[in-house]
């Protein structure tokens, strides 16, 4: 057994959507327990990327759309290239679009899915083959969301992309885990992101759910970051198909 479980010295991981919230916060988290990290963002990551790498380690800034699939071969290839070897993805990036059920939009049904859970299958399906290929272990990281639980309001494309992430990784995991490739999530809590302004800004949503929320306040990015490292080390290697609520005890109210 390591010495320390949750050291990732040396490790490269692929964090998708890190510029800002919950994957700046996991990327600056894995920095610190000694990982290389590849940003794969729509813009600039300039802030992360300075941040990380006070760390003392690297970061590799891709930026791309991550509607189009047909870009993940090389995000996979381009990260090889760089540091000769990947070995954690975090399918973080994510979007939402907010309209009640009746009046929502196919645009808008269409631009979630394909965000929040085409492009975690299919990159995760461009990692999985490169670690087969190169028989090493890999570490893959699904974002999921308390709506993976519950249905929520007004966000049905949001709801149902979610809600997918959760079965995925454990479809996922049900296929790879004797490959050697770990597949888990992460399902946040209410955090205090861009995701979440709109519901932050109106005093009545916003009480509503702290008032359920047994931690009685937001969550950060911060307190994101230690359920990331460990599902990226080696402290979870017998943990498969699982997500991990880190919500405050929204789900226990």
């Amino acid at each position: 057994m390591s010495s320390n479980l949750f050291d990732l010295s040396g490790k490269v991981a692929i964090i998708t959507g890190c510029n800002t919230g919950l994957g700046q916060g996991m990327a600056l988290g894995l920095a610190c327990a000694g990982c290389h990290i590849v940003g794969v963002n729509r813009r600039s990551a300039d802030e992360t990327q300075k941040r990380v790498e006070a760390q003392g380690v690297k970061f590799l800034s891709l930026q791309t759309e991550l509607g189009n699939t047909a870009a993940f071969s090389s995000i996979i290839q381009q990260a090889e290239e760089h540091f000769g070897n990947i070995d954690i993805l975090i399918n973080n990036a994510g979007t939402i679009r907010r309209e009640n059920a009746l009046e929502f939009t196919e645009k808008d049904w269409d631009d979630v899915i394909d965000v929040n859970l085409k492009s975690v299958f299919f990159l995760s399906q461009a990692f999985a083959r490169a670690c087969i290929t190169k028989k090493r272990r890999g570490k893959i990281i699904n974002i999921a969301s308390m709506l993976s639980f519950q249905g929520g309001i007004r966000v049905p494309s949001y709801t149902a992309s979610k809600s997918g992430v959760l079965g995925l990784t454990r479809l996922l995991a049900n296929e790879w885990a004797s490959r050697g490739i770990n597949v888990n999530a992460i399902a946040p809590g209410y955090m205090a992101t861009n995701n979440t302004e709109a519901l932050r800004n109106d005093p009545e949503r916003s009480r509503e759910i702290l008032a359920r929320i047994p931690a009685g306040e937001w969550g950060t990015p911060d307190d994101i970051a230690g359920a990331a490292i460990f599902l990226a080390s080696d402290a979870s290697n017998y943990v498969q198909g699982h997500t991990l609520a880190v919500d405050g005890g929204w789900l226990a109210r």
